[in-house]
């Protein structure tokens, strides 16, 4: 599986795997802004405007001949001005397919070095409260900040909460 950061602007192949995952995560019910599973032609508009707003990885694998996006993780460095040491984890997608595998460790790794290289020391998050990542976030060494309940909307249509993490990148990438 390859690691690559998305080139803009990004190749037809690369959107419509990008749009499978979004597609297959909402499905399986995580939010990540959607209520409903997004058409292709939404997917692709929101892929089109949040790309340009960060960097974003995406791991892809060789299925019979045919590059597939298995999984995606984006970091946000546009922040205020008195906040220039600070950045965002954003959007760690995962395709069913693919997971179970360390994959999402391996693009959370990628864009924790990168935001080092960026000079950024410090990371934010934030994810469903109650939802399986908050675990997996704590082992990758990020601290829970709090909660903020009533946060959003899911694809049930519950209201969740989210829950804030944080890391500081003063420290070894250890996994």
């Amino acid at each position: 599986m390859d690691l690559l950061r998305v080139p803009d602007p990004v190749p037809t192949d690369l959107l419509a795997g990008l749009v499978e995952v979004l597609r297959d995560v909402v499905q399986d019910g995580a939010s990540v802004g959607f209520v409903r599973v997004p058409d292709v032609v939404d997917a692709e508009q929101w892929w089109r405007r949040y790309l340009a707003g960060g960097w974003t990885w995406v791991a892809v694998e060789e299925v019979q001949g045919t590059t597939r996006v298995a999984g995606t993780v984006s970091l946000r460095l546009d922040q205020p001005e008195n906040a220039p040491h600070r950045a965002e984890l954003t959007k760690l997608l995962v395709h069913r397919d693919f997971r179970g595998r360390g994959l999402a460790s391996r693009l959370v790794t990628a864009a924790e070095e990168a935001a080092v290289r960026a000079g950024r020391t410090l990371l934010v998050l934030d994810t469903e409260t109650g939802s399986p990542a908050e675990g997996i976030y704590e082992r990758w060494g990020w601290h829970r900040v709090g909660t903020i309940e009533g946060y959003a909307v899911n694809p049930d249509g519950d209201v969740r909460g989210t829950t804030l993490f944080s890391k500081v990148l003063d420290e070894p990438l250890d996994r």
